[in-house]
């Protein structure tokens, strides 16, 4: 089944880029490759039932099982050993990926209090997106009241994209609040 963002992406979007963007084919359009969503946990990792209830978070926010993530190198100043658990991470990709943007901002960042929008400059050196959530709890298929604590969450959406220009626009396309006055 293709999510209704895909059909919108195949249809709408993808003619609007590349009138917008001066493209020669749709094949230079940019679009989404994959979605990364990592929690880091802090000293909350070494603790199972911790680290077991962000896992549950994490799968129901996304619909995917997370992996654990862990620390490469020990660093005295950090308290971290190597091998040691330090956060969880999920990778989205397909219609997964579609259907957590389409609740991402017509869900999600709608519930975030005091939401000026996304800023603009998270844009990296190759042209991807990222951003920061300080609540998990805004996505709603976590339920609060089970919630020992409230952490946030990196999201760094992978783009193809060759310019600055072309990633804002694809996002603008799917109605992501990017706030260029932010800037």
């Amino acid at each position: 089944m293709v999510s209704r963002l895909k059909n919108t992406y195949d249809k709408e979007i993808v003619n609007n880029l590349i009138g917008k963007l001066s493209l020669k084919n749709k094949h230079e359009v940019p679009k989404f490759k994959k979605i990364i969503l990592n929690m880091g946990l802090g000293e909350d990792a070494s603790d199972g039932k911790k680290l077991k209830a962000c896992v549950d978070d994490m799968s129901l926010i996304t619909g995917q099982k997370p992996i654990i993530t862990k620390f490469k190198k020990s660093i005295s100043n950090f308290k971290t050993r190597k091998g040691s658990n330090a956060g969880v991470k999920v990778t989205l990709r397909s219609n997964k990926m579609y259907e957590f943007i389409d609740r991402l901002v017509n869900i999600a960042l709608p519930r975030i209090k005091d939401f000026r929008g996304l800023s603009s400059k998270g844009i990296d050196s190759s042209f991807n997106y990222s951003f920061g959530i300080k609540e998990h709890i805004v996505f709603p298929e976590v339920n609060f009241d089970k919630v020992d604590k409230i952490r946030g969450l990196d999201i760094t959406i992978v783009i193809s994209s060759n310019t600055k220009q072309g990633t804002l626009e694809l996002l603008k396309e799917f109605n992501f609040p990017i706030n260029i006055k932010k800037n």
